[in-house]
């Protein structure tokens, strides 16, 4: 298909896709007749949209998109490898939280719940700092409130990640385990997210009926 095509497609633009290709994110088209002719088939769309997922969805930069494609296209690196750079890439930003009493006790209660679930994140790791962060700005804000929800987020992750990781597992084709991981991981946070609300909604109208003209 020519880039029009694939324009329409995947309903990427295509100074969008001229973009990506420029920046190295999606392979050139292959030349036939003309220079300025090229044809691209479907592992170019599926590129297309992986991509796509990863910077209009997933809010990466087209650097770390880079990076972790360079990865994806690399058997010798290992998938762990290649996700621990795209949980990176997309998690939130860390440091310039304050010194003070609230973050160094909620560093102390991140690293105990760590230590009691038997988690050993990799020196550095954002998830830990991004916690740390978290719950040190909550406790300057709660107090101590919201610290008893600490256990039952973390039982209720660690499930979601075996169900994430046993998705995985299931694929056979490499490029099809690489890809399912990396969107489950960027887009992931988002449907969670989503659900979330719409659980918290359902919960808190049980919980806290509406009074009937409210509800009328």
């Amino acid at each position: 298909m020519r880039m029009a095509e694939l324009s329409r497609t995947s309903g990427v633009p295509v100074a969008t896709i001229k973009y990506y290709v420029r920046e190295g994110l999606l392979p050139r088209g292959e030349v036939t007749t003309s220079p300025n002719q090229a044809d691209y088939g479907p592992a170019h769309l599926r590129r297309l949209q992986l991509v796509r997922s990863l910077v209009e969805v997933g809010g990466l930069s087209i650097a770390a998109v880079r990076a972790t494609l360079v990865a994806v296209d690399d058997p010798a690196v290992p998938l762990h490898h290649t996700l621990g750079m795209t949980i990176a890439a997309a998690g939130p930003g860390t440091g310039g939280a304050p010194e003070d009493a609230a973050q160094r006790e909620a560093e102390a209660r991140i690293d105990e719940l760590l230590a009691k679930k038997g988690w050993r994140p990799h020196d550095g790791a954002p998830g830990r700092q991004a916690a740390i962060d978290c719950l040190a700005t909550m406790r300057r804000v709660t107090g101590t409130r919201l610290d008893s929800v600490l256990a039952p987020y973390a039982d209720a992750v660690e499930a979601i990640a075996e169900a994430d990781l046993d998705t995985v597992s299931a694929l056979t084709d490499p490029e099809e385990r690489v890809e399912t991981a990396l969107v489950g991981t960027v887009l992931g946070d988002r449907l969670l997210a989503a659900l979330r609300r719409l659980a918290r909604e359902h919960v808190s109208a049980r919980r806290f009926p509406p009074a009937a003209e409210e509800t009328s």
